[in-house]
C-alpha cells in the first residue's frame, strides 16, 4: 500500500491581500522618495543655470535638503505602522 502524498498547504487569500497591500503601500513610499529627491535636485540644478553659478552650490544645497525630507518622510510613514 502506498501512503497518501502530503498536500501542500493552501494559501490564505486574507494574508495574500495583506501582503499585497504592504507591498503597494512601500512601493509607493519609494516612488514618493524617488520623486522628491528628483524634483529637488532639478530645481537646484534650475537655480544653478538661472544664476549662471560656477560651482553646483543650489544642486548640492536641494539636493541633500530633498534626500532629508524624503528620509524624514520614510521613518514618519514606517513608525506609524507600529
Amino acid at each position: 500500500m502506498t501512503s497518501p502524498t502530503p498536500q501542500p498547504p493552501r494559501p490564505d487569500p486574507e494574508n495574500n491581500a495583506d501582503r499585497m497591500r504592504s507591498v503597494a503601500r512601500y512601493s509607493g513610499i519609494g516612488a514618493q522618495m524617488l520623486a522628491t529627491i528628483g524634483l529637488s535636485t532639478w530645481a537646484g540644478y534650475w537655480l544653478d543655470g538661472h544664476f549662471q553659478n560656477k560651482t553646483p552650490w543650489f544642486t548640492l544645497s536641494l539636493m541633500l535638503l530633498g534626500l532629508f525630507a524624503a528620509l524624514y518622510n520614510v521613518i514618519r510613514s514606517v513608525s506609524k505602522d507600529s
